[in-house]
């Protein structure tokens, strides 16, 4: 019998689920994270999900998805059944919370979301049903059976522990990464009991080749997701801060990069900017943790005081390769990392605010970002027709593909006399054979 069917002993456990594949299914949140995991789930299961926002709805249900994570054709073959009503949706026996935790102003973490959400499915649940709700989330230890855990027991009238049941499944959704896709990599999970952890074990496992890992409790997969983008974060600063020091020294980065990795157990990691839903904010979860207990983070917070400076760092060191004197800039890209559409905390907005700052012109150009995002989200209007013009400053800050493919000379060609070419994550290769302009990378 799998873990769906299989008799729970404690009085305390949920009654035996139906069979794996009869299990119905509710996804809360279709971003970057539900999305997949929705379809995913859709291959085996009874599966709905829910957005707050109807246009989002509306454009998956007409087969487009913009964050470029499912396409068409995926879309289409779905059977996910997809509503912004969670009065449309059936009792379930399981629903998984996948909305996301920002920071507020003042980098502290933002929990008006996940609370929304569990009050959304604090009105699904039935009594009776037993259902368990689970979190992708990233949270700081704690939140899942305390916050969310009151929240749902508040808009339901039922019994956490009794009536429904709680779990934690960290998402490890990496924007554009085609390898480590939500049915290939492994899933950490953790259930109130252990019949609840064995049930969301079998959940996982039939749509994941990856496998499941069974954390000690739901405090401890909490915890695993924070340090999991803390500890990348604090390896990306050290890069930015080693980089600052050898730029003093008129050493390049890259080229002691070159010489390090030829060192067995040395960490391939680069200097760059910092962005994007995990890694810029999840360090200030760990933070915000740490201190609720009395201990002062350190490190984790230089780790983002230097990487969160990185963006003016960079537009500094431009102005002063150019003596120090405005002009026109193009920024080439915009969105959080390569090739993916995503402009959630983007740290290119720093550099172009301290262009500003110190008196450029400022074009901004990106072929993968929604214009009216950029508007909405930063007041930073995008130029379609920027290629049509040169520019004293260009700045290649996010080196999609589609740049790459236009070569060493369309590039450099963008360039006035007398100008600058930024290759920020020398993406270009260019600094054995420097093009005919001026040439910097870090």
């Amino acid at each position: 019998m799998d873990a769906f069917s299989h008799r729970v002993e404690s009085e305390a456990d949920p009654d035996p689920a139906p069979g794996c594949d009869a299990a119905t299914i509710v996804v809360v949140g279709l971003g970057y994270v539900g999305l997949p995991l929705a379809v995913a789930l859709a291959r085996r299961f009874d599966c709905w999900g829910v957005d707050i926002s109807a246009a989002r709805v509306a454009e998956l249900r007409a087969g487009r998805d913009r964050t470029g994570e499912i396409d068409a054709e995926r879309l289409a073959a779905s059977s996910i059944r997809l509503t912004s009503d969670p009065a449309e949706c059936p009792p379930a026996d399981i629903y998984i919370v996948t909305v996301p935790t920002p920071v507020d102003e003042a980098n502290r973490p933002d929990l008006s979301l996940v609370v929304a959400a569990s009050r959304t499915v604090g009105g699904m649940l039935r009594a009776g049903r037993e259902a368990i709700v689970v979190y992708e989330s990233t949270v700081y230890p704690g939140v899942t059976e305390g916050i969310c855990a009151q929240e749902l027991e508040r808009a339901s009238g039922l019994v956490c522990g009794r009536d429904f049941f709680l779990g934690y499944s960290p998402e490890r959704i990496n924007p554009g990464d085609r390898e480590h896709t939500v049915d290939r990599i492994v899933k950490v999970v953790a259930g109130q009991t252990p019949a609840v952890t064995d049930r969301i074990a079998t959940l996982y496992e039939a749509v994941t080749t990856g496998g499941t890992f069974r954390a000690a409790s739901i405090k401890a997969a909490e915890a695993a997701k924070v340090i999991e983008n803390a500890q990348r974060d604090i390896n990306i600063a050290f890069m930015n801060e080693i980089a600052r020091i050898f730029g003093r020294l008129d050493l390049s980065i890259w080229d002691v990069l070159a010489a390090a990795r030829t060192k067995w157990n040395f960490l391939p990691f680069e200097p760059g900017l910092v962005g994007g839903h995990c890694i810029g904010v999840d360090p200030y979860y760990l933070a915000h943790c740490a201190q609720s207990v009395g201990v002062a983070p350190q490190v984790i917070l230089a780790g983002r005081n230097a990487n969160d400076a990185a963006g003016i760092r960079l537009a500094d060191s431009m102005h002063t390769r150019r003596g120090a004197k405005a002009g026109s800039a193009l920024v080439l890209g915009l969105t959080f990392k390569q090739d993916v559409p995503d402009l959630r905390n983007s740290r290119v907005v720093d550099v172009i605010e301290r262009l500003k700052w110190l008196g450029h012109d400022v074009t901004v150009h990106d072929p993968l970002a929604d214009a009216a995002e950029a508007v909405h989200e930063y007041g930073i209007a995008l130029d379609g027709d920027a290629f049509d013009r040169r520019y004293d400053l260009v700045a290649l800050t996010v080196p999609h593909a589609e740049y790459l493919a236009l070569g060493r000379d369309a590039i450099s060609g963008l360039v006035a006399d007398g100008g600058l070419l930024a290759d920020v994550k020398n993406a270009l290769g260019l600094r054995a054979d420097p093009p005919a302009v001026d040439y910097w990378t870090l």
